[in-house]
């Protein structure tokens, strides 16, 4: 196991040892991660790589509160978790936008949940709509927005309540290639100066890479991690012109060349079962 810690007196989020098991039909319990030691700083970026269906969003759900640890430790702003914790934003992979409420009013949803006056939670909906590039659309309904447009409103659902733990399960895996590229400049310029803990979930090493302080390999699953790269590229960065430069590129084949290895073993284990 190689344990992960960051910088800094209290980390926003820490995992450690953290396992999480499921039931099965069977009744033999599945082990989706295993042993699973992570700190996460106050305003760092954290990416998560690994094999198809290792357990990366599992650690996710533990970090959130939607599933609780079966071992180990798990604590948000030094305290265990034990529910959902205060402050913890979650940006899914599909869109999370009601569809019969328009723009304004999924924005300014986490508000009027936490008990903000309509006026008041309708007015700071409206500043981030314009911040995520919305204006002129608050009446617009999901359906009459692209998925680029869709997942600026998630963005701005996130954000609005100013969490200080941020987390994103692929949330831009769906779009096409030039519309991702704008969406991780968008979040880069929306997450700069928030202080907010963020970690990223994706299968697109080169999208992490981009985002990302550091990048943490998770193996084979059940997952644990395997390896962690310091990414020192300078920000405020650009995911068009970052990714041409030598440095990137080096990162790039210093990750994959741990990643590949567990990704091979997950094909291996598909063809086994297969045959």
């Amino acid at each position: 196991m190689t344990q992960i810690h960051s910088t800094g007196s209290r980390p926003a989020i820490s995992l450690n040892g953290a396992t999480k098991r499921f039931g099965t039909k069977d009744g033999t319990p599945f082990t989706a991660i295993r042993d699973v030691t992570l700190d996460v700083a106050a305003g760092e970026f954290v990416s998560i790589v690994g094999p198809t269906g290792c357990g990366k969003s599992t650690t996710l759900s533990l970090v959130s509160g939607l599933e609780p640890a079966s071992e180990g430790t798990v604590e948000v702003a030094g305290q265990p978790v034990t529910g959902i914790p205060d402050g913890v934003g979650y940006m899914f992979q599909a869109d999370a936008v009601l569809p019969w409420k328009n723009v304004l009013d999924n924005v300014a949803l986490g508000l009027r949940y936490r008990g903000v006056a309509r006026r008041d939670a309708d007015e700071r909906a409206r500043a981030w709509i314009q911040r995520v590039g919305l204006a002129g659309f608050e009446d617009r309904y999901p359906h009459q927005l692209s998925g680029g447009m869709r997942k600026r409103v998630a963005m701005a659902q996130s954000l609005i309540t100013e969490p200080s733990v941020l987390l994103l399960d692929e949330p831009f895996g769906a779009l096409d290639v030039q519309t991702r590229e704008l969406m991780q400049d968008e979040l880069l310029g929306l997450w700069s100066g928030t202080g907010a803990a963020c970690v990223f979930v994706t299968h697109d090493l080169t999208e992490a890479i981009t985002l990302a302080d550091r990048v943490v390999v998770m193996t084979a699953g059940p997952a644990t991690v395997k390896d962690i790269v310091s990414v020192d590229l300078p920000r405020p960065r650009s995911a068009e012109e970052i990714r041409l430069t030598p440095d990137f590129i080096e990162l790039y084949k210093r990750i994959w060349d741990s990643l590949r290895e567990e990704v091979e073993i997950t094909r291996a284990r598909g063809a086994s079962r297969v045959a």
